[in-house]
């Protein structure tokens, strides 16, 4: 006999032994449905394959196998426990984040009445259970929710388990597989291509049908049925092709000439296989371009910093290009949807059909067909995509390259896996052999820092392509402004000026608003009363469109009140601005002017990032108003203005990393401005024009900023020089919750001392019911994370035999949170 360790997509730890019956050929990586608990069924991925017989326990069999091949590659389960292992979750819970859900085949719970059950006085029913046999049997088999919702009886799982356990219902199991494949209409001779005596038959046939015969003629081109080697017809291209109507073709079809079938597709069309037409590199990148290549000879890793509209991405094809050259695969990671819809269009000028995207828009079909596409070829090819990406199944890796690599999107905070995509995508292609670049203008400290350490190797543009000069910023003071009743809303005098002139000229402007929403709340006036949300502990966003009160953590959502719900005043005000606010003042300042606004709320569908960006390109939009959407790599040719609406925002934000990221945040944005033809200008609002980040980014000095920021973190001790990290406590009781990481942080402190802080609650301290607490787990560079983990783990042990209510919360770590 031999047996199996699978892979259940859920959060226990290691793997499950299962016996292999007979009949059944496996190999790892392939999927197979195995029973788990008492009567349900998962789609659990093989690991290995061995003789040695579990003891202690009766070993379940396999049902079935899903597959012919496996649907994971080599190093894909070794990649999974690296994840697992470093960011402290288990190896089920990467498979669950992992693979999409239509390879995931689950099952529904459903319940039948035993046709052999007999009612006698050793399983004497109620009447209560004889009701929902009646109503189960009337329905042969049903989900125990539809007996629910049927009778209105409540407790209906109790009454349920104990006619299952009477043998009076059976529990019957239904596979579920979510993944439809897309089909498309073929149509195709009855006839085979050896029979061509008998097509003067068909011909006979339609002889006094005239459409049909053009139909006939039509498929005879487009098919190269009577070369002997038939091509297949798309239904829609032969009715284009005859020019006739369906009818015509349904008559046809009825007298036996032809047939309909459905034939299996990718999702993506494809473009016409074509030579790259490669862009022509400057001076500057020409050497860029040379550099990196010599530092990969010394380097798997290299960093590439270059100046905002430098033309990195040009730098990149050609190296794309060169590993397909060489028969390897690309992964271009983009932090943000948003930077795919221009670096697609970019990109398939370039390699055509070898382009492919993945992100989280893509519905789960097609997420799949990728999938699937890559483990049907071994031809190279390029992914562009976000984080996700890294878990595709590539054959041949030779290339990542990880675009605006300091950005903050590519964390993954919630659920489990907590995994940094930049991070994993080092050990990604260090596992395939593959070399590694990261770009961006404003690199991440830690990243910055192991390249003059000479861990990674270090490449800089620091001139704009064509020698565009960077954007000249300039700082308007809002306390002064708003003093000298210069202020229209959130717009000084002196940004409205700015933007009328570049309107004047046919230029375009960019407005950057880091919140979503019209306001971000709401007060009475009379009583200070504010709405918060009842899940978490903020307050509620308005949004105008809607007219409703919306929580951005969990969705909770109420109407805008007309009077006050305390004092019964009718006195309640907005206060702040959103994107959506910002929007309506633009085009009450800049009547008839056309305006777009990219955020999380304009750009909920696929499609919405390509109708904005392409409406933005093609001037039929001349002023953009986004989040940090609009500050990512975005590349428009005619913005001259971009305007900060407020900075202070983003530096007064309660955390080690506000500095770094409002100052990536200022100088990304800053860098959509004057990128083809002219420097551009840069007015950034603020109420602390002194603040040294904004000071830095007036001089746009990313070195300068770096030996500050880097010094503030040595006295400080945060990375690069230490590692973190955050542990978090949730339990919906306030008490309980603070009991616990009481307990815990002072298990921890016994082995760890000083380098535990807290526990403290954190800027939001509750969410979805919630209460949450953080204990930050401070270390030396030169700890061993191994042992580190394995004392947390042992630490939790003894906090649930110590803390029995720990079992009931939910403890989890961030490991490098950013």
């Amino acid at each position: 006999m031999s047996y199996a360790e699978v892979l259940l997509p859920l959060a226990v730890v290691g793997t499950y032994t299962y016996a292999i019956p007979a009949d059944m050929t496996l190999e790892t990586g392939m999927r197979v449905l195995v029973p788990f608990g008492r009567k349900k069924i998962y789609t659990a991925i093989v690991t290995r394959i061995h003789d040695i017989k579990p003891t202690g326990y009766d070993v379940k069999e396999i049902f079935a196998t899903l597959d012919d091949h496996p649907i994971v590659r080599h190093p894909q389960l070794k990649f999974w426990d690296w994840i697992a292992d470093y960011y402290l979750c288990t190896t089920g819970e990467v498979y669950r984040a992992a693979v999409p859900t239509g390879l995931k085949v689950e099952s529904e719970t459903f319940v039948a009445v035993n046709p052999e059950f007999e009612e006698d006085a050793s399983t004497p029913l109620t009447d209560r259970e004889r009701a929902l046999l009646d109503y189960a049997a009337q329905r042969d088999r049903t989900q125990i929710a539809e007996l629910a919702r049927i009778t209105g009886f409540k407790g209906v799982e109790r009454t349920v388990s104990h006619l299952l356990d009477y043998g009076a219902m059976l529990v019957s199991e239904r596979v579920v597989d979510n993944y439809r494949p897309k089909t498309e209409r073929c149509v195709r001779l009855t006839l085979a291509p050896e029979q061509k005596e008998e097509l003067n038959a068909f011909f006979d046939q339609v002889g006094k049908a005239p459409k049909q015969e053009k139909l006939l003629l039509a498929y005879l081109d487009l098919s190269h049925w009577l070369q002997g080697t038939p091509k297949e017809v798309r239904k829609d291209d032969l009715l284009q092709r005859a020019d006739v109507s369906q009818q015509v073709l349904d008559a046809a079809v009825k007298k036996g000439i032809f047939e309909i079938y459905k034939r299996e597709i990718n999702r993506f069309a494809q473009a016409t296989e074509q030579e790259p037409q490669l862009p022509t590199l400057s001076a500057e990148q020409s050497r860029a371009y040379g550099e990196i290549h010599q530092s990969w000879g010394t380097h798997d890793i290299t960093l590439l910093r270059g100046v905002t509209s430098s033309g990195k991405t040009a730098i990149y094809i050609h190296l794309i290009s060169d590993a397909l050259r060489h028969g390897n695969s690309v992964l271009y990671l983009v932090p943000e949807i948003a930077l795919t819809t221009q670096l697609t269009q970019r990109l398939r000028k370039h390699f055509g059909d070898k382009l492919l995207v993945y992100h989280s828009r893509f519905n789960d079909n097609e997420r799949v067909d990728i999938w699937k596409r890559l483990l049907a070829s071994h031809d190279p090819c390029v992914v562009i995509g976000v984080r996700s990406s890294i878990f595709l199944p590539f054959a041949k890796l030779g290339l990542v390259i990880v675009d605006e690599e300091h950005d903050a999107s590519y964390k993954q905070q919630d659920p489990a896996p907590r995994y940094n995509g930049r991070n994993a995508a080092l050990i990604l292609a260090k596992m395939h052999g593959a070399k590694t670049l990261l770009g961006s203008a404003t690199p991440a400290i830690e990243v910055y820092h192991r390249a003059l350490a000479g861990q990674y190797g270090l490449v800089e543009l620091t001139q704009r392509y064509g020698d565009i000069t960077m954007p000249d910023v300039q700082v308007i003071d809002l306390q002064d402004a708003r003093h000298r009743k210069e202020m229209t809303g959130m717009f000084s005098n002196a940004l409205i000026r700015r933007c009328r002139e570049a309107l004047k000229a046919g230029e375009q402007i960019i407005l950057f608003q880091n919140r979503r929403g019209y306001a971000p709340m709401v007060r009475c006036k009379q009583c200070d009363w504010i709405p918060k949300c009842q899940n978490c502990d903020v307050t509620l966003t308005y949004h105008k469109h809607t007219r409703n009160l919306i929580c951005h953590y969990c969705g909770y959502t109420i109407s805008l009140p007309t009077v006050c719900p305390v004092c019964g005043m009718p006195s309640i005000e907005i206060l702040g601005y959103g994107t959506e606010r910002i929007h309506d003042d633009i085009e009450t300042i800049f009547e008839g002017e056309k305006i777009s606004r990219m955020d999380l709320d304009t750009t909920r569908s696929k499609s919405a990032y390509d109708r904005i960006i392409d409406e933005f390109s093609k001037h039929r939009t001349n002023i953009l108003v986004g989040t940090q959407m609009v500050t990512k790599g975005l590349d428009f040719d005619a913005v001259s203005v971009v305007g900060i609406l407020n900075a202070d925002n983003m530096l007064s934000f309660p955390d080690f990393r506000s500095h770094e990221r409002g100052f990536d945040m200022l100088e990304q944005v800053a860098g959509r401005a004057g990128r083809a033809h002219k420097q551009g200008t840069v007015l950034i609002q603020t109420s602390n024009q002194q603040n040294p980040v904004i000071q830095f980014v007036i001089n746009h000095d990313y070195l300068g900023f770096y030996q500050y920021e880097l010094a503030q973190r040595e006295q400080f001790g945060f990375p690069p020089f230490t590692r973190i990290i955050d542990i978090y406590i949730k339990h919906h009781d306030q008490n309980i919750t603070q009991q616990i990481a009481l307990g815990y942080a002072a298990l921890l402190r016994q082995i760890f001392g000083t380098r535990v802080l807290g526990p403290q609650p954190p800027v939001v301290a509750r969410v979805q019911t919630y209460y949450i607490r953080k204990i930050t787990l401070k270390l030396e560079l030169n700890a061993s994370l191994t042992k580190v983990k394995k004392l947390l783990r042992d630490s939790y042990v003894t906090l649930l035999t110590n803390t029995p209510a720990a079992k009931a919360a939910r403890i989890y770590y961030d490991v490098d949170p950013v």
